[in-house]
């Protein structure tokens, strides 16, 4: 079953600064580009932190107010959160403001793998690296939410041909499928539970699938049969152990 990898969504033309780059020129390209965050490189390209707006209002926030005493983060029971946003406080350039360790992706990850990042990370942005960990392009969550524009028909079409035939090896005669707005319905039926149950899991992990409608029925339920019987052939069988 083929998936979406972030190299096909992402933005190859990364806005990017360096370790020692001015904190005023961080704010100037985030402002000139419209961005609300950016990844930091080394001389190798290599990402080595990230920055976000949210980074430098908290270093702003930190400012000492003109006639205020300024504010000494000396205090040895400091939490390591509490030191990091000490060092933004007083930060000058870039390497003093990102936050690390960044949180990336690989371009040939998948879609859902990048999703899942972010949303582990709660972050919105990604930065992409290629096979030697360069940084090769950046990845939002508006990126990734493209894959949800597929086209009913293209989503029918990789039930058929990836579910149905190239596993299940099932004639697709038996088995209707129907695609509006990414709701994918199947109805047939089938020879075997275990049948039903491949057919819809692999369904549901297919780009775009918004959610998956089950109308299928079975002949026998060989949950408990010997495995021998149990099996299917081809790529159905490493299926049947996931499940």
């Amino acid at each position: 079953m083929k998936h979406n990898k972030v190299g096909s969504v992402m933005t190859t033309d990364v806005v990017r600064a360096e370790y020692g780059t001015p904190f005023k020129e961080v704010a100037r390209l985030l402002a000139a580009h419209r961005i609300s965050g950016l990844p930091v490189v080394d001389e190798d390209d290599k990402v080595i932190g990230v920055i976000s707006e949210t980074d430098l209002i908290a270093r702003q926030a930190a400012t000492s107010e003109q006639y205020e005493p300024r504010r000494r983060f000396t205090f040895p029971g400091l939490t390591r959160v509490a030191r990091r946003q000490a060092a933004k406080a007083n930060a000058r350039t870039a390497g003093r403001l990102m936050t690390e360790p960044p949180i990336t992706a690989h371009a040939d990850d998948t879609i859902v793998e990048a999703a899942r990042t972010m949303a582990q990370h709660q972050v919105e942005r990604l930065p992409v690296l290629d096979e030697e960990d360069r940084l090769v392009g950046i990845v939002t969550r508006r990126d990734l939410l493209q894959v949800f524009l597929r086209p009913d028909k293209e989503i029918r079409e990789e039930v058929i041909d990836d579910v149905l035939v190239g596993t299940l090896w099932l004639a697709h005669r038996g088995i209707d499928v129907s695609v509006v707005e990414g709701v994918v319905t199947l109805t047939g039926h089938t020879e075997r539970k275990s049948e039903t149950e491949i057919a819809l899991s692999m369904t549901r992990r297919i780009d775009g699938v918004v959610g998956v409608v089950d109308k299928l029925t079975y002949r026998l339920d060989d949950a408990h049969l010997p495995t021998p019987e149990q099996a299917l052939h081809g790529v159905a069988d490493d299926w049947l152990r996931r499940l």
